[in-house]
């Protein structure tokens, strides 16, 4: 079962307001209207079966809101694999926490940067550490900023598998978001799981090929990063800028289902 393991879609309602956000904050286009048919079009176009859609509540007022809507994903689209969200604002994080999980809902998406809290606040260890079992935790990490400064680095989530070593930890984006050289010295190689979103059009060869050769492959998941980039040109471009032979191709499109259960 081949997945593209990152891609985002929006209400219909919001949509539109949302890619502007994402263009405005990354200084890029979309190529993509964020809409869930949109995303199960393109998927499909790209020979994958199934999508990792992922949220993050901006507030605590936006847990349950954002998480109604994943459930409401999950019922009305077979082929999406909706992650809930949690915010250490929001109080009553076990009982959402037991409601996602009763729901069939199989991951977590935090992003830091967008949420409004740091990857280091001790206030997060509880909800990891009750999460742990259950979920497996996708982190935006990195940005432009310096590490220090970054609310998400790759830093910080190296200190989070050091006091959760058996969590099941993502690192978006080849571990950190042009933090590349970060995530070399701290999280490649280590019992993460990283995904290829956001970072082709960014990472030089060098640095890429270091990556390649230091982290276990089985732990490389695709994520096109969806509205801002399409899945099919995602796709073409892993396989062009790795050189992979379409049995190493396939290994990385599979990877995130053996890491959720899938059949």
């Amino acid at each position: 079962m081949y997945l593209d393991f990152h891609t985002h879609a929006f209400h219909p309602k919001i949509a539109a307001k949302a890619v502007e956000h994402l263009n405005s904050h990354y200084g890029v286009t979309c190529q993509c209207t964020g809409i869930m048919d949109d995303l199960i079009r393109r998927v499909k176009k790209a020979g994958l079966d199934k999508m990792v859609v992922l949220c993050a509540a901006t507030s605590a007022e936006q847990v349950i809101p954002a998480n109604n809507f994943a459930l409401s994903l999950k019922a009305a689209h077979p082929d999406a694999i909706p992650f809930g969200t949690i915010h250490p604002d929001f109080d009553d994080w076990e009982n959402q926490l037991a409601r996602l999980k009763a729901r069939g809902i199989k991951g977590l998406k935090l992003h830091p940067d967008f949420q409004g809290f740091r990857l280091d606040e001790k206030r997060l260890l509880p909800i990891i550490e009750a999460a742990q079992d259950d979920f497996v935790m996708l982190f935006h990490i990195g940005d432009k900023l310096a590490p220090k400064d970054n609310p998400s680095c790759p830093y910080k989530l190296a200190a989070l598998l050091d006091n959760f070593p058996k969590a099941r930890f993502v690192a978006a984006h080849f571990g950190g978001y042009h933090q590349w050289q970060h995530a070399l010295e701290v999280l490649i190689g280590r019992n993460v799981y990283i995904d290829t979103s956001s970072s082709l059009d960014f990472i030089d060869d060098m640095t890429l090929s270091a990556i390649m050769k230091k982290h276990p492959h089985e732990k490389i998941l695709f994520g096109s990063d969806y509205p801002l980039y399409s899945p099919e040109r995602e796709v073409m471009k892993l396989k062009k800028r790795l050189k992979l032979s379409l049995p190493k191709l396939e290994m990385f499109l599979s990877n995130g289902a053996e890491l959720l259960g899938l059949e």
